[in-house]
């Protein structure tokens, strides 16, 4: 039998979900060994560097209401931790709209006669609601009527997704835009500073914490922690399989540097994609349990990264473009989050993002001719002179967003149902559970999947899952956040550094 004393937890993966996980067991005695097959640490929300230039993949806000997660985040942090305003606009008809939606603006920026027929498809869609709410084009449409689903959700919704948006399911839209509709963007302008922050929902926040370097600053300082109490961190390295007998995962086979090691383990806890996982079961998973896998899909995302000779482009930290002429996703503006991503003031960075799938037009076009169309699409639609841009990147990040397609839900099922059966096994993160998570609630599955290895019975599935956005999760962060507080008495970090990341 394995041993927990001796024997580590194997944690795949070193983003939010696996460092949250190994930081919760190294501080509480256990023995880790996080395996990560990256070069870096952080997942989708580490920090990329290019001649000095910093930027994310995908922009990163730390905003949260769990109190456990904030907490160490100000614990691994401090005062590296900016308080940032947010700005974010939606670019439609030639036209920018502010976002979250205000009346005033949206009522000149569509138009009189539009803002009044808008008016009318919202009435109508509480009148006649569609039922059941099966698609992201029902919920939205019953929310907000179907003309502003046409505006302001539909190109943009299928731009990301790759497919259109009454085949993408209604849980997407009930996970991530949790609350919202059009009443509550209005009430929110009108009198959101007198409404109580527990009730603020996320999507309508206007402001947030960034660290000073980006959030991978976050998992390096997670990363240095996680060492210094005495874990592992292996950096490219991948899982080739997950050895298993009588309901126990015995060892995980990991390959680094072309030499291949059976690590003999008390338990796992995976944060890589659900369908890797379950095609790294040694002996293989039932046939009906492989065809679920596979119907898992993920949609894939490119950053094109600008830098720019000029000081000054826009106001937003980020730009949702709704816009079919480009293929231009979202556009971000690091120097916005924070002054320090960008090392000469004079200077700016633009973050393009391409939302595609691995293989195809987008995905393997090159770097050269990404760039070229970054610059074409910005002078397109106004927000960039191309003579201005002196140099650019590209970063691909493969699995970034789990897709929440028509079949997803019966598969994740009977995927989910099958690893319930190791008695070792847990599972965290976005793509550990194909749930579209932020980090925070990607923090929470690993704290209470980490107490699950401890000997706790927490249902991780019940964090972000349904409508009401139960964010608090009450009884199980208070005791998370007691547990942190009792660390920063016995184990006093070390200073962060104030020097960048490398």
């Amino acid at each position: 039998m394995p041993d927990p004393q001796t024997e580590p937890v194997v944690i795949i993966g070193a983003g939010p979900a696996g460092l949250t996980a190994a930081y919760m067991l190294v501080t509480q005695g256990r023995p880790v060994r996080v395996i990560e097959k990256d070069q870096q640490v952080g997942g989708i929300a580490r920090t990329v560097e290019y001649k000095g230039f910093r930027f994310d993949i995908g922009g990163h806000r730390f905003f949260t209401k769990v109190r456990a997660v904030n907490e160490l985040w100000h614990r691994m942090l401090g005062s590296e931790l900016l308080r940032r305003p947010r700005l974010s606009r939606i670019y439609y008809g030639g036209k920018f709209f502010d976002y979250p939606l205000k009346p005033m603006n949206a009522l000149f920026g569509l138009g009189i006669w539009n803002a009044f027929l808008a008016g009318l498809s919202y009435v109508w869609s509480h009148i006649h609601p569609i039922r059941p709410e099966v698609s992201v084009e029902d919920w939205v449409s019953n929310r907000f009527g179907r003309r502003l689903f046409r505006i302001f959700f539909k190109t943009y919704t299928e731009k990301v997704w790759g497919i259109p948006c009454n085949t993408i399911s209604a849980q997407w839209a009930a996970q991530r835009i949790k609350g919202l509709s059009l009443w509550t963007a209005i009430s929110s302008m009108l009198f959101g500073r007198f409404r109580r922050d527990k009730t603020k929902i996320q999507t309508l926040i206007d402001e947030f914490e960034y660290p000073r370097f980006g959030p991978g600053m976050m998992w390096e300082k997670f990363h240095e922690e996680v060492e210094r109490l005495g874990g592992r961190v292996d950096l490219n390295s991948s899982v080739r399989r997950l050895i298993h007998e009588h309901g126990s995962i015995r060892a995980v086979e990991v390959e680094s540097g072309g030499r291949v090691e059976q690590v003999p383990t008390a338990a796992v806890l995976s944060s890589m994609p659900l369908r890797e996982l379950v095609f790294a079961m040694s002996p293989p998973a039932p046939a009906e349990v492989r065809a679920a896998a596979t119907n898992l899909k993920y949609r894939d995302f490119i950053t094109v990264a600008l830098i720019v000779d000029a000081p000054d482009l826009f106001p937003d930290n980020w730009i949702y473009i709704h816009d079919g002429r480009v293929q231009v996703g979202r556009v971000q503006n690091f120097k916005n989050w924070s002054p320090d991503m960008v090392p000469d003031p004079r200077m700016s960075c633009l973050g393009l993002e391409y939302f595609c799938f691995e293989g195809d037009g987008l995905w393997t076009m090159a770097d050269k001719d990404l760039i070229d169309l970054g610059c074409r699409e910005m002078a397109l639609i106004g927000l960039l002179d191309p003579s201005k841009v002196v140099d650019g990147t590209v970063v691909r990040m493969p699995k970034a967003y789990p897709v929440y397609d028509a079949g997803y839900e019966a598969a994740l099922t009977i995927v989910r149902n099958y690893l319930l059966t190791f008695t070792n096994l847990q599972v965290a993160g976005r793509n550990g559970m194909h749930k579209y998570n932020n980090q925070d609630h990607s923090m929470v599955t690993a704290m209470l999947a980490a107490q699950n290895l401890q000997g706790d019975h927490r249902d991780v599935w019940a964090v972000n899952a349904d409508e009401e956005y139960h964010e608090e999760l009450a009884q199980e962060t208070d005791d998370l956040l007691g547990d942190l507080r009792a660390l920063n008495k016995s184990q006093p970090m070390v200073p962060t550094s104030l020097d960048p990341p490398r």
